[in-house]
């Protein structure tokens, strides 16, 4: 990259180019990881999914979810680690995320299976919840096409070199709203809505015509690197959407408190406002998990008032040994969630991930 004689090498700017829709080269970082999410939520049916595959090359293995609200209440749920060898794509597990045209169109397949809960907090227990509940066949066709620019990308020194990333989140990030178009299939091996099928449970078949996120991060990851987190991605119709972030990277080096990072973005017709600073305040259930928030969001152009109510919550959770053999636990609340702000009904996720200590979410009020 060639940067004009008065631009300063040392300053920090954000690069993102088509070619940064498909997968990269890993750099030699053992917990690399290259991952793509995308949700979809149709508010007529109250119901929907997300969808993420991370390709954890260097340690072998993908991070493959598939989780599908239905209108019921109930949520299919799959989590699997399928071996691979090389970054040459995202198809794992058997979901597949095919970029058709960069930043314009993209599309989700899966075919596989996904554990039914009636009570989706079974999930705090993995063990227990898939060894309790069925498994019943999942089938996705989806088709993202976006209706927003590009937000984010990769920080980089204005010359062009790294910025080290090494025990961090993740050297690069992009998000961008979609409208999302087709068909999630659960139960029913024969695939008709309302039929019993091989798998014993009546076929659910939910026409989706809605909209949704989708983001990409590539580069060294670890789920324990921050303290705590606040994401709320949300869509109320095709020229106005958010999405809101609190982040609490805990104490710096010298032992000194950091104030969580508020980020994201408005879209107001075609284009983003960026958020200058977020307050999110949550109720919780007896658990510790969310139930509904307030948010107060302020943009350079003016100040935001939402509301949320979660309609439905999967708990799922991160675990990883230290070299040194301390056992560290991530939870992460998934819950499709019902916004309001300025007169307008919207949907899409919270999600809430800390650090366990103690037996308790590090950001949650006891």
């Amino acid at each position: 990259m060639t940067e004009p004689d008065d631009t300063d090498p040392d300053e920090i700017v954000t690069v993102l180019l088509p070619e940064d829709e498909y997968t990269h080269t890993p750099d030699a970082a053992e917990n690399y990881n290259e991952s793509m999410y995308l949700n979809a939520f149709d508010l007529g049916l109250e119901a929907g999914g997300w969808f993420r595959l991370g390709n954890r090359v260097n340690e072998g293995h993908a991070e493959m979810s598939v989780c599908v609200y239905l209108p019921d209440g109930r949520v299919g749920f799959m989590y699997d680690r399928p071996k691979i060898d090389n970054n040459d794509a995202m198809d794992a597990g058997g979901l597949t995320i095919t970029v058709v045209k960069p930043f314009e169109h993209l599309t989700v397949t899966y075919d596989g299976r996904v554990c039914l809960l009636d009570d989706p907090s079974e999930m705090a227990d993995p063990r227990a919840a898939f060894r309790n509940n069925p498994m019943v066949t999942c089938s996705v066709r989806l088709n993202y096409r976006g209706v927003s620019p590009m937000y984010g990308g990769k920080p980089q020194y204005a010359d062009g070199r790294e910025i080290e990333t090494l025990n961090g989140f993740a050297k690069a990030h992009y998000e961008q709203h979609c409208s999302v178009t087709g068909t999630i299939t659960v139960g029913g091996a024969d695939g008709a809505d309302g039929a019993d099928g091989a798998d014993g449970v009546d076929g659910v078949v939910m026409e989706i015509d809605g909209m949704g996120l989708r983001d990409k991060s590539w580069g060294p990851r670890y789920w324990q690197a921050l303290t705590w987190y606040r994401w709320l991605p949300m869509v109320f119709n095709e020229n106005f959407a958010m999405m809101l972030s609190v982040i609490d990277r805990g104490t710096r080096d010298d032992g000194s408190t950091r104030t969580p990072a508020a980020s994201g973005m408005v879209l107001v017709g075609d284009e983003y406002h960026r958020v200058t600073d977020c307050r999110i305040e949550a109720d919780w259930n007896e658990a510790g998990e969310q139930t509904a928030m307030r948010c107060r969001v302020q943009t350079d152009q003016r100040e935001y008032e939402v509301t949320g109510e979660v309609l439905s919550m999967i708990p799922l959770r991160s675990r990883r040994t230290t070299p040194d053999g301390d056992q560290l636990h991530t939870r992460i609340t998934e819950a499709m969630t019902r916004y309001e702000c300025d007169g307008h009904v919207g949907i899409g996720m919270s999600e809430f991930l800390d650090q366990v200590v103690d037996g308790w979410p590090i950001g949650v009020p006891r």
